[in-house]
């Protein structure tokens, strides 16, 4: 069920955010304690704003109070993915180039399975992230079709 909700709630709010020229990031439909979520993240070149974020949310309300997709009480949520945002895409990889980011692989690459550096160049098929050692730089080269998770990393 939580698919079919996130697929039709993409497909709802992907002509919202695309007239006001943002980016859809992520939908999340999850049960937390008693309730339900349905988390809706969005981006933009210069990030988004309060105002943006409530201009989704009152569009999307309406189009879902119309087709009526999920049929429990649920809190709607609309928001920037944050500073570690997701990087879900083939798209999100390329603009991450030059920028932090944080992988995990499906199996081990090099012995490792989690890296955390700079993404030095993605090609659509490798990435090549360039993590420091102790006190050296060391580039490993990840199969993209090994990606299990990736997301910005803010540096401390």
């Amino acid at each position: 069920m939580s698919d079919r909700v996130t697929e039709i709630t993409s497909r709802l709010v992907d002509p919202i955010v695309e007239e006001m020229n943002l980016e859809l990031v992520d939908v999340e439909f999850k049960k937390e304690g008693e309730n339900w979520f349905l988390r809706v993240f969005i981006d933009g070149e210069d990030g988004v704003d309060i105002e943006e974020c409530g201009k989704v949310s009152e569009q999307l309300s309406e189009k879902l109070d119309q087709e009526d997709p999920i049929k429990q009480a649920y809190y709607l949520e609309v928001s920037s993915p944050g500073a570690e945002r997701p990087l879900k895409t083939e798209k999100d990889m390329y603009k991450a180039i030059g920028k932090n980011v944080y992988v995990t692989t499906y199996e081990p690459v090099e012995g490792e399975k989690a890296f955390e550096g700079a993404l030095i160049d993605f090609d659509g098929s490798l990435l090549q992230i360039e993590v420091k050692v102790k006190q050296k730089k060391k580039t490993y080269e990840v199969p993209y079709d090994k990606v299990a998770k990736a997301r910005l990393a803010v540096l401390i």
